[in-house]
């Protein structure tokens, strides 16, 4: 009977292995000082844009084309976010950027940045925002590209506001809308925790808005948070942990989280009317909601319409955007479905090879 020798230790592996994670750690607990020290600064938004008009707090910007005259799309595009966060995440960083693509696409691209509400903001709603203010950034638009028809995207309730325009305007010049995970239809109120909790008789929406006026952007993030508690507050956190000493996943962690945590007001009438109107009495979807005296009817809708949902989105369920299908009024109208979350499906690792070239394929055939 032969006995196995004991394998060999290679000792100079192991010295090198040790000396690695001393590094590795080294590096890791580096980054974690600066980071908690707030000494690593990120910034978003930085394709090349200028300020062609300003509203109050509202600024309409404009991106420099990219591309030779000849290779550009000749209908402009604008984009809308929605009255929460700032519209940067539709350029948040170099390389995870659906502005930086669709410039480079040879779209004329313009985005509308709400700005960021006082106390004497707190009386608009959502009639101001998609019936006064939006028209007026529309007509700078074309002003400024000397062109009548364009394409709108909206995301989140900056769907639900274009959905609302495209509706009240449709003979304005709009040609396509493109909705992003828009909440339209609250029918379901078990679709999601925020249809149980906005419901019930112990959110008081009434007395915060008298609280605060407008309701601050940390209330609506915590909101956020709840859904998914324990990936938001426990896994996020893991995840930087785990990775310190790589600067490419540090980077987009530090963008996303600079992104989320620059919370804006939600103005306190538009609120109120967004938990009210939207969510409890659902009159958008039932043809019952009222602006300008006149009924806000989603079939009088004439633009081309790309509506896309995100298959894992925890903030708008799928049927709050699916079902509105069959009411639009639009001739040509596309549901799409993609992979992702409420914000990942637009700036997440698969967006620019999923999402955006999805887009940009629909959307290139009704810009010529």
């Amino acid at each position: 009977m032969t006995t196995e020798s004991p394998p060999t230790l290679d000792v100079e592996k192991l010295t090198q292995n040790l000396y690695a994670e001393m590094e590795r750690l080294g590096k890791s607990t580096d980054m974690y000082a600066r980071i908690a020290a707030n000494r690593v600064n990120i910034q978003i938004g930085l394709t090349p844009k200028e300020a062609i008009w300003t509203l109050n707090k509202m600024t309409l910007y404009r991106f420099f084309p990219q591309t030779p005259p000849e290779q550009r799309k000749p209908v402009p595009l604008l984009l809308v976010f929605a009255l929460i966060n700032r519209p940067d995440i539709y350029d948040l960083r170099p390389g995870n950027s659906f502005v930086e693509y669709m410039v480079r696409q040879g779209y004329d691209v313009y985005m509308l940045d709400w700005g960021r509400p006082g106390l004497e903001d707190a009386g608009y709603d959502f009639e101001d925002f998609s019936l006064k203010f939006l028209p007026r950034a529309v007509r700078a638009m074309q002003r400024h590209t000397g062109k009548r028809e364009f394409s709108m995207c909206g995301w989140c309730i900056g769907a639900t506001i274009t959905a609302i325009y495209a509706a009240m305007r449709p003979d304005d010049g709009l040609r396509n809308l493109i909705l992003l995970t828009a909440p339209l239809d609250f029918s379901d109120k078990n679709a999601g925790p925020f249809n149980k909790w906005l419901n019930t008789d112990y959110f008081n929406v009434d007395e915060l808005v008298r609280q605060y006026g407008n309701v601050p952007g940390e209330i609506i993030d915590y909101g956020n948070k709840m859904l998914k508690p324990v990936e938001n507050w426990v896994l996020n956190y893991l995840k930087l942990w785990d990775n310190l000493d790589n600067k490419a996943v540090v980077d987009s962690w530090l963008a996303m989280n600079t992104w989320v945590t620059d919370g804006v007001r939600f103005p306190g009438a538009a609120y109120r009317q967004w938990i009210v109107e939207f969510f409890r009495e659902n009159k958008l979807i039932e043809g019952k909601l009222q602006m300008e005296g006149r009924t806000v009817d989603l079939k009088n809708i004439k633009a081309s319409v790309l509506n896309v949902i995100a298959d894992k989105d925890h903030i708008v369920p799928n049927c709050q955007s699916t079902t509105a299908m069959d009411v639009f009024g639009s001739k040509d109208k596309l549901l799409l479905e993609m992979k992702g979350g409420h914000i990942g499906l637009m700036v997440g690792s698969g967006a620019s090879k999923r999402t955006w070239p999805q887009i940009d394929a629909w959307l290139a055939k009704r810009s010529q």
